[in-house]
């Protein structure tokens, strides 16, 4: 019963560190970073010391949270075959998926007091697309690396449908975001497909009335300044096969400044 006991505090260990990992994530990165809501954006929106000052209380919750995981931790030191690196990861990643599920169905929607992306009309697109990328990915693995051998004594994990699932999952996702600039970017990146013409290309730039940046040797990779009241999602019609003005790949340029 005391192995029983020692073992399942070895779990939570994890769970709540990774919890209080989503929290910590969230706030540095959305809060503090990027700046695109703060734990109470609804409520006093222009007392900024207030803002300020939620967030603080906030860290401090995870952070309590986070030491009484670590005491679980040093306390399961006293059952060592229990003890698993596989297993903490784990519980790490199911935890911090775990915080992404309750913030986005707890802060975004019951009690409404912020979301992802304040400064958008459409509110939803961004909390689906964060809880899908940092809640239920990270859920999937996490379970996934806590599962029980297949037959062949490989972790379920290794499996080529389960890879091809979790990688369709980060693929659609970034490629969801790469449809939509952050706030205050200039550029956008554009990639031709192979074979287009200097011609088609230019043709394509003049059709948004975007300035152009930079091209690589091939023409077939340009960064623009599109115009302000333009849409780079025109340019799929004149041959582009990504448009970004965020993420991966090309996206990373966009943050070049010449």
């Amino acid at each position: 019963m005391a192995h029983s006991g020692t073992h399942r505090g070895y779990q939570w260990s994890g769970y709540l560190l990774g919890f209080a990992l989503g929290g910590f994530f969230d706030g540095i990165l959305l809060h503090q970073i990027l700046q695109w809501h703060h734990l109470l954006s609804t409520i006093n929106t222009d007392d900024i010391r207030f803002q300020v000052a939620a967030d603080g209380y906030f860290h401090a919750l995870m952070y309590l949270i986070a030491a009484v995981g670590l005491w679980l931790l040093w306390a399961s030191r006293r059952d060592p075959v229990h003890a698993s690196g596989r297993l903490l990861v784990a519980g790490i990643l199911i935890g911090f998926g775990a915080w992404h599920g309750v913030d986005a169905v707890l802060s975004h929607w019951l009690l409404g007091i912020h979301r992802v992306r304040m400064d958008r009309g459409n509110p939803l697109f961004w909390d689906l697309l964060w809880f899908g990328l940092f809640g239920v990915v990270p859920l999937i693995v996490g379970w996934l690396l806590r599962g029980p051998r297949d037959d062949s004594g490989s972790r379920v994990l290794r499996s080529p449908g389960t890879v091809r699932s979790i990688a369709a999952l980060f693929v659609t996702g970034a490629g969801l975001l790469a449809l939509f600039p952050l706030r205050g970017n200039e550029f956008t990146t554009v990639l031709f497909a192979p074979g287009t013409d200097q011609a088609q290309v230019f043709r394509a730039i003049g059709s948004v009335d975007a300035q152009l940046v930079w091209t690589d040797p091939s023409g077939e990779l340009v960064v623009l300044r599109v115009a302000e009241g333009q849409s780079g999602l025109k340019l799929f019609g004149q041959g582009a096969i990504l448009v970004t003005g965020a993420g991966l790949p090309a996206g990373c340029l966009n943050y070049l400044r010449t």
